[in-house]
Parts: C-alpha cells; structure tokens; sequence
C-alpha cells in the first residue's frame, strides 16, 4: 500500500471515532431510575406533582427549595433545589432537571421550565433557572 492510502485510511479511522464519541457522549434525557444506576449529572425531564406541597421558607434558609416531580416513566422522586423558588413553578408545563441523584433524593442544579405563554395561547415560554453556589 502507498502511505498516502495508510494516512487516508488512518484520517477516516479517526474521523468515526470522533462521530461515535459526540454522538455517545451527547445529553439525553433521562429518568430517575436511570440517575440513580449511574453516579453522574444527568438531564431528568418531567412534570410537576401539584398535589404535594412545594417547601421554600426563605426566611429559614432562601437557597432550599424542594418538590416532588414525575419523571416520563411517571416515576416521582423528591427534588432538592439549592436556589431560590423559580417564579411560576407551578404554572410549568414540564420541567427539565439538571443534576445527580443522591440516595433517594434528585439534587438539581438548573431547573428549566417549559411554562404556557401569557401573551400567545400557541407558544411556549421557556425560564432557566440556575442553582447558587457558595
């Protein structure tokens, strides 16, 4: 073989395994079974249990919010916030959740709300929401 058709076929080698790791590496969505087996920040979308209480008291402490949400398996698990309550939380069609499980409990850090419009009755509003660090 000439070396230009070993360095051609090296550069295409090297080109798929670069397509396979983007592609493998790339976010999903997951649901809270699957962040509990792995140990690693996952993406967790999924709605809101509106007939269990939502606990902020920012007088106690203002960086602790918690919720219950339903992943897409309707699995619900208990979701710590360390950040403010996002406005109109409750008004969220589906909430994306960026963070690890921790025992039995969903540590988020962003919360990304997908909430109805007020202006257009068609279109979706989309409010991110990021957890403080100290």
């Amino acid at each position: 073989m000439k070396k230009s058709s070993i360095i051609l076929i090296v550069i295409i080698a090297i080109a798929i395994a670069m397509i396979m790791v983007i592609y493998t590496d790339s976010s999903t969505y997951s649901t809270f079974t699957e962040a509990k087996e792995k140990n690693t920040e996952l993406y967790v979308v999924g709605v809101l249990n509106k007939e269990k209480a939502l606990i902020y008291d920012p007088v106690t402490d203002a960086n602790h919010f918690s919720f219950y949400m339903y992943d897409n398996d309707s699995t619900e698990c208990k979701v710590v916030f360390n950040g403010s309550k996002p406005q109109d939380i409750e008004r969220s069609e589906q909430i994306v959740l960026t963070g690890k499980m921790e025992g039995d409990t969903f540590h988020a850090t962003k919360i990304l709300m997908k909430c109805p419009s007020k202006y257009n009755q068609d279109q979706v509003e989309v409010v991110e929401t990021t957890a403080s660090t100290f």
